[in-house]
Formats: C-alpha cells, sequence, structure tokens
C-alpha cells in the first residue's frame, strides 16, 4: 500500500471562504490570488471552489495560460507586471491584465506593437517599499501612460504592509488618496487582513479587493484572530497514520538529539510524516496535533520522513490511527494551519506553499 501521508483541497471550504470575504466588503469585486500555484493547493484543484470570483490574480504567465486553458474567460491580473518587453504579446493573446510599477514597464509598453490596447493597474509605493512609484512621481507616470496609445483604461492600486495590526492602513491610505485625488479609474488597495478589518470601509474595499491567504482559511492577522473568528474554513489538511508506537519509560529519549525525555511511561506514536513532506523541521515538543481527532502533542525532533506524538491521552490509539498534522480531522474536528505554523515560527502562507510533491492530493468536493 502507498505511504498513508496525503493532503486534501476542500472545494467547498475555498467557496465558502470566497463568500464571506465578499460579505466582508460589500459592493466590491473580488480577486482570487492564486500565486504561488494557488498558494499551495493547485490551480487546478482550487480552480473549481474559486472560480466564483470577478478575477484571478496571479504573477507567472504560465499560470495565466492555464487558467485560460481551464475555460476561465474573465479578468486576469498580474500582479508583478511583466518582466521583459516579449511578455506584452502573450498579454494581448490572453488578455491579461497587468501591473506596471516601474518605469522600464512603461517604455515596454511605449514600444510595444499592438491592436488591442492593454488594461494596466498603475502601482503607488504607499510605505512598503517593494514595488511600485513613490507618491512623488505617481502622477509623471499616470501622465505617461494616459498619453500612450498602447494603454486603455488605467486603475489604481496599492499593498498595506500593515493591515494586519491596529492603525496599520491609516498612513498608506493617506498617502494613496493624496497621490490619486482627481485621477480616475478604479482602485484596488485591499489585501486579505484589510479586506476582513476595513472591508466596511468604502475608501478601502475601493472597486476591487485582493484576499490571499483568507481565500485558503488562513488568517491574516493571528493570533490576535483566529479562524473562528473570521467564520473562515480550512482549504487544505494535511492526513497521516500512525505507522509505530513506543513505549517509553522514565528518562527514555525520542528521535535525533535527545530533546525529549520521558518524565515517566509514556505511550509514543510514531507519524508517517516529516520535513520532507514539508511538515516544519522547527515544529519543537508541544506542537499541537491530531490523533483520531483528539488534540496532543508532538515530541522531540521532526525526522525527514517520521515525527512522534503523544498517546498519554489516546489509550486506544495505535497503528493506523489517523493523524491531522493541520486542516480537518475524519471527525470533523479541526487543527488550525495557524496553530502549526506559530509553533513553526512562521506563517501558515509558508506551510500551504511547502507542501512537498511527493505528497498525495485529492480533491473534496
Amino acid at each position: 500500500m502507498p505511504r498513508p501521508i496525503h493532503a486534501t483541497i476542500h472545494t467547498e471550504a475555498l467557496r465558502h471562504n470566497l463568500a464571506r470575504l465578499r460579505a466582508a466588503a460589500p459592493d466590491a469585486r473580488v480577486w482570487a490570488v492564486v500565486k504561488a500555484n494557488a498558494y499551495g493547493h493547485g490551480l487546478e484543484r482550487a480552480f473549481e471552489g474559486l472560480r466564483g470570483a470577478d478575477g484571478f490574480a496571479l504573477l507567472d504567465l504560465a499560470e495565466a495560460e492555464r487558467l485560460r486553458q481551464l475555460g476561465w474567460r474573465g479578468p486576469i491580473l498580474l500582479l508583478e507586471g511583466v518582466f521583459e518587453a516579449r511578455d506584452l504579446e502573450l498579454c494581448s493573446r490572453l488578455n491579461l491584465w497587468h501591473t506596471v510599477h516601474c518605469d522600464a514597464q512603461i517604455d515596454m509598453l511605449a514600444s510595444h506593437k499592438t491592436h488591442q490596447p492593454h488594461r494596466v493597474f498603475l502601482k503607488l509605493n504607499s510605505g512598503m517599499n517593494r514595488l511600485g512609484f513613490t507618491p512623488a512621481r505617481f502622477r509623471s507616470a499616470w501622465t505617461r501612460l494616459n498619453a500612450l496609445p498602447q494603454v486603455d483604461e488605467i486603475s489604481l492600486m496599492t499593498h498595506f504592509a500593515d493591515a494586519d495590526l491596529a492603525g496599520g492602513i491609516d498612513a498608506p491610505l493617506a498617502r494613496f488618496t493624496e497621490a490619486t485625488q482627481d485621477l480616475p479609474g478604479e482602485r484596488s488597495l485591499a489585501n486579505s487582513a484589510a479586506t476582513l478589518r476595513h472591508g466596511l470601509e468604502p475608501a478601502v474595499r475601493a472597486d476591487w479587493v485582493r484576499p490571499g491567504i483568507a481565500a485558503y482559511g488562513g488568517v491574516p492577522d493571528y493570533p490576535e484572530h483566529d479562524a473562528a473568528h473570521w467564520g473562515l474554513q480550512p482549504a487544505m489538511s494535511l492526513n497521516s497514520r500512525l505507522i509505530g508506537v513506543q513505549q517509553l519509560q522514565a528518562g527514555d529519549a525520542v528521535g535525533y538529539g535527545s530533546s525529549f525525555r520521558a518524565s515517566g511511561p509514556l505511550r509514543v506514536g510514531v507519524v508517517a510524516c516529516g520535513y520532507a513532506d514539508g511538515y516544519p523541521r522547527h515544529c519543537a515538543t508541544g506542537t499541537p496535533v491530531l490523533v483520531d481527532g483528539v488534540r496532543t502533542r508532538t515530541l522531540g525532533r521532526v525526522s525527514m520522513d517520521m515525527i512522534a506524538v503523544d498517546l498519554g491521552v489516546l489509550p486506544e490509539a495505535g497503528l493506523g490511527s489517523e493523524v491531522t498534522l493541520w486542516g480537518r480531522a475524519g471527525n470533523g474536528a479541526l487543527l488550525p494551519i495557524d496553530e502549526v505554523a506559530q509553533a513553526a515560527g512562521t506563517v501558515g502562507y509558508e506551510l500551504m506553499c511547502a507542501l512537498a510533491p511527493r505528497v498525495p492530493v485529492t480533491v473534496a468536493p
């Protein structure tokens, strides 16, 4: 039989989360952000659950081609724009909208020969200092774009660095409002955190919101809030089974480095899951895990292919017992991915994206 670890993508959870985000930002259209192969869920696997969005936003032209092959005829936005001039040919052929965040991209457009003008999103650097024109240069960039016959409609966008913090959007929102004052065009500002926390504010939700992690059930402002608070459901579950059981006595160690030693008699389960599957190696003793839907903890170091779990509260558990590393157990119990990520000193985004290719993935309705 195959190794028992597997991941499940929950289509209905994706639909639910999308509906929840729509409700959080009434009257705004919704980009479903599917960069990084739909945050590790798989573009093709996530498509059915997210096709109710108004558009898809991503990074790679190859992913845009895959969306068109899936039958999507609506808007697709390249969040980082084009990387070289010849990319504009594919934008024309696939009818892609694309971000403009630097002078070089305007130069590419100015030299581009096309019969179909492009829809572009001009990006303001409102303080994150990754991509975008500074407020001082934003209007001149807009003027250059507006003069090009290769450009049709110009939309305006920015990205919040601190939307998960109290007051985190105030300064960038003020910069965006000032820089775009009286300029025509649709606006897009809100990521997952801004959509959930400020989506009722018209200036924040604007015309388009761009939720990423929340569409997949991750919480952008964890641990201040959890998935239950925002009404989100996990779109990915990682499950395995116990493949071994050990009986420890006081002083016995578990795993490499003997970082955990039992203080008394203790049953330990061995799970078919390790860092080669995408489970974070930095998860120390105490990371939450479900065995047969009951919450317990990991013990010792994560190995390449195995982890150890505490069966002290699970006297009936044994070989073949279900283990939920994150997501939904067979009995419906939930283990939020954000809790596991926190134990690893990272965020749920990384765990989703790090799911290893060797892990079989199925799609549930």
